[in-house]
């Protein structure tokens, strides 16, 4: 409970004291009838509707597995001149199968295509048709295509990129909860040389890689499976475009999932959602080791959550002076635990490498934490893709004196995450494309078909206050609240009482009356072995592609806020 009072309290008052981000302009609403883009977009729509998407065999690169088709749809760089510049994004699809999993003689009606983004930004959903074979989705893939894609940038969609590989992939590193003067200006520097390496790969193209054209996209994308109306599924920074999506299209709607929402409101985009975050990451960090300290007996970390922060304190301490095989410092290790403030998934096994590491044995963690140099290429393009978008969307502050203010105070009551996350989003201070105007997400009484929303209220990465605004905004939507829970994405995870709302909505369109409360799903087992654990659950996706990232980087590991 200490932790749900820092995030409820002090944390809650510390951020109301500090300096809000530029305000810049007023935000927009939504795109005006008759603007370039929203013609553009009207234009690029009809040219894919005529087109399709001609899917076949995936790429030999991809990896796919046969059963998996591939496609692209092509899309203007630039709406406000759909005649221009046109990129190509991959798009995936695994058929309906038709098959009840009740009664082998009954053909289920197709009712569409599923459209699904992981989130990140920077997160590929091409893999995503492939969990139709899992048991708590074979319901929902009887009836819908499951469709993946690439959004712009990301891999094979008009890759973007900030600095090569190689030089990406660096450590070990350090991880300070309270940063030196010296190790600040090293860092500032090495954000105005990222964000100056942005724009010399991308040029005038740079300033195209943001939300709304994201949106824009996915009605594109719905013109060309030939879906008058779109049903979409969102994880985390999927649930932001989304909203962007039902606020610029709301008549294109059937229906629309948000799972783990970005709190939209205008002036949260996207350095306030950025310090909500670094406190929500301070709570689920004390559950962890709350839960590692009840199973002491297994790890031999410490009996409460305070003696579990001296145990990892000390981890830190060693490899801050030692890196294990040379390859894992303290930033590393932060990396690796921050993904635990995702998925509780992750708890058993991390615990585990701890515990060994503190007890002359370093190959878990270095396995766990250490470098993958395979996965360079593949996270440094998630990283731009990420940097792009959020520092394109909105204002961000321009002076050093700001961040250094707000994070300096936040950092005394939550030192896990904050200055680390500083680091990741520092680039957009010295950004050097135009900002955007935040888009002000709501809809009208009638403008929009009723939308689920789902969110675990101990969520750090997304924030529980993100749901109830979304809730707010987009009016008819009902919110599923996993209590008790912090996994990041809960949507065909563990929660049966989640999914049976899942599955009601989308096969049948029914919700609740106004909200509804699931109890949260059984906690992890310990590990007391180097057992195998089960992968995280629905938001997979953009974490897998952050976490690579970011645990091999000195940045830290984050989905957006």
């Amino acid at each position: 409970m200490r932790a749900a009072v820092l995030y409820g309290t002090a944390g809650s008052l510390l951020l109301t004291a500090l300096v809000a981000a530029p305000s810049g302009a007023e935000p927009i609403w939504p795109d005006p009838v008759g603007s370039a883009e929203t013609l553009g977009t009207a234009v690029a729509a009809q040219r894919a509707e005529a087109a399709g998407i001609h899917f076949g065999h995936c790429a030999k690169e991809q990896n796919m597995p046969r059963r998996l088709q591939c496609g692209t749809v092509t899309v203007p760089l630039d709406y406000a001149r759909p005649d221009g510049r046109q990129i190509k994004l991959t798009v995936s699809r695994v058929k309906a199968t038709g098959k009840d999993t009740k009664n082998s003689k009954h053909k289920v009606p197709r009712q569409g295509a599923l459209v699904y983004n992981p989130g990140g930004p920077g997160a590929s959903g091409m893999h995503f048709p492939l969990i139709g074979s899992l048991p708590q989705w074979k319901r929902i893939a009887a009836a819908y295509d499951l469709v993946g894609y690439a959004p712009r940038g990301v891999d094979r969609s008009a890759r973007l990129s900030c600095e090569d590989p190689k030089r990406f992939l660096r450590g070990p590193s350090q991880s300070p909860t309270s940063p030196s003067e010296s190790y600040k200006k090293e860092r500032i520097a090495e954000a105005k040389a990222y964000a100056r390496g942005c724009a010399r790969r991308s040029g005038s193209a740079l300033r195209h890689y943001n939300s709304l054209n994201n949106a824009r996209d996915l009605d594109v994308l719905r013109a060309a499976l030939g879906e008058r109306q779109l049903t979409f599924m969102g994880a985390s920074y999927g649930t932001y475009f989304g909203a962007l999506y039902a606020t610029l299209f709301p008549s294109h709607v059937r229906r629309m999932v948000f799972d783990s929402a970005v709190n939209p409101e205008p002036d949260q985009i996207w350095y306030r959602n950025n310090l909500d975050q670094s406190v929500a990451f301070e709570g689920r960090w004390a559950d962890y080791r709350t839960w590692i300290a009840k199973h002491d007996k297994v790890y031999g970390l410490g009996a409460t959550p305070e003696e579990v922060l001296r145990s990892y304190e000390k981890a830190r301490a060693q490899l801050a002076a030692s890196p294990a095989g040379r390859k894992v410092g303290p930033g590393q290790l932060q990396s690796a635990f921050l993904e635990a403030g995702y998925y509780d998934d992750y708890w058993p096994q991390r615990a585990l490498a701890l515990s060994a590491f503190l007890k002359g044995d370093p190959k878990p963690l270095i396995k766990i934490a250490g470098p993958h140099p395979e996965a360079a290429a593949e996270a440094e393009n998630s990283n731009a893709v990420y940097t792009a978008v959020e520092c394109n969307d909105a204002p961000w502050p321009t002076d050093w004196r700001t961040w250094d203010r707000d994070n300096t105070r936040l950092a005394r009551v939550a030192p896990f995450e904050t200055w680390d996350n500083v680091w990741m989003n520092l680039p957009c201070a010295y950004w050097p494309a135009p900002r955007q105007r935040p888009l002000d997400v709501r809809t009208l009484p009638g403008a929009l078909p009723p939308t689920l929303i789902l969110a675990a209220d101990r969520d750090a990465a997304t924030p529980y206050d993100g749901a109830l605004e979304l809730r707010r905004r987009l009016y008819g939507s009902v919110l599923v609240t996993e209590e008790d829970a912090g996994t990041h994405g809960i949507a065909g995870g563990p929660n049966r009482c989640v999914n049976g709302y899942l599955d009601a909505y989308l096969l049948e369109g029914r919700l609740p009356e106004r909200r509804a409360v699931c109890a949260p799903h059984a906690e992890p087992e310990p590990a007391a072995s180097g057992g195998r654990t089960k992968a995280p659950q629905a938001a997979k996706g953009p974490e897998s592609a952050k976490s690579s990232a970011h645990s091999e980087n000195s940045k830290s590991v984050r989905q957006a806020p």
